[in-house]
């Protein structure tokens, strides 16, 4: 199958990437620089340059696709209005390109917002619709143009999606340990994070461009809850850092962007996703994977 790859070459999509071709898929990445794109040359993929803002290139992606994967997003911290702005118009030319074609269209997305009080399930509808909406709504967008003969598929992160090289959540908390001079949680260290391991995300991605049916939301979760003080403990042993709580006032100044986020439960359930698709995650769990020096550690 050619499968076009948006975000081809970042922390998830260069996953993906290496798990398509492993399995017999031809992929097409969309590149934004010249490293970029030697990179998936490299591979044995064929890159397309562009970005999000080049919607000529995103419309000949996907109209040259017989199923795209789009992982990109902005994640303009200082202007977040203008990622949702781009997201939306990326998505909305890509789908209005494979629109009467049955082909498959998968959209990444986070937990936040979803649901409160227990873990997100995959009949969980997003309430973000609308230009404004987190991620322009690119979910919902995604879903109802399943009545426009589109093969979409909602695909849910979970916040941490971790291993070795990784430069997300994990990333910024160990940065932010290693700043301060201690591994913090914020208040009590209750609330809780579901993870995956990067390798197991790439091939739920891989199975849900081959057999996921229109109109799902598959969840990339293999641990559904690991408390923040659980985190926050392994990256101190890891670091050798003494573990200490931060006021939840304070967290936004000791953590940076991720301060938000780590003072939030957001966790999800996988188990309809591992069903419908036969998918079993086999990759290490976070704390394992944290103590195994994925995000440093003292000896470094």
């Amino acid at each position: 199958m050619q499968v076009f790859v948006t975000g081809a070459t970042g922390w998830i999509g260069s996953a993906t990437v290496d798990e398509l071709l492993a399995h017999g898929h031809a992929v097409t990445g969309l590149a934004r620089s010249q490293e970029s794109a030697a990179a998936l040359a490299d591979k044995g993929a064929t890159a397309l340059r562009g970005d999000l803002d080049d919607l000529d290139s995103l419309r000949r992606g996907a109209r040259d696709a017989e199923a795209v994967v789009h992982l990109a997003n902005k994640h303009d911290w200082g202007n977040p209005a203008e990622s949702d702005r781009a997201e939306r118009a990326a998505v909305e030319t890509m789908l209005d390109e494979l629109a009467g074609t049955d082909r498959a269209f998968l959209v990444a997305n986070g937990l936040t917002g979803i649901v409160s009080g227990r873990p997100v399930v995959e009949t969980d509808a997003s309430p973000e619709v609308g230009p404004t909406a987190d991620r322009g709504g690119s979910e919902n967008l995604t879903l109802d143009a399943v009545a426009r003969g589109v093969r979409g598929i909602g695909l849910r992160f979970a916040p941490s999606v971790h291993g070795a090289g990784d430069w997300g959540f994990l990333a910024f908390l160990a940065a932010a340990a290693r700043e301060r001079g201690v591994s913090g949680y914020v208040g009590d260290g209750s609330t809780e994070w579901s993870a995956v391991h990067r390798t197991d995300a790439a091939r739920l991605i891989r199975l849900g461009v081959e057999q996921a049916p229109a109109g799902v939301r598959l969840h990339a979760v293999a641990e559904q809850a690991i408390t923040t003080r659980a985190i926050a403990e392994a990256l101190g042993t890891a670091l050798g850092l003494p573990v200490a709580s931060v006021d939840p006032a304070a967290a936004d100044n000791h953590f940076g962007i991720v301060g938000d986020f780590f003072a939030q439960t957001l966790t999800a359930s996988s188990e309809r996703t591992q069903q419908l698709l036969d998918w079993a995650p086999t990759g290490p769990g976070l704390v394992e994977d944290i103590l195994a020096g994925s995000y440093g550690s003292v000896a470094s």
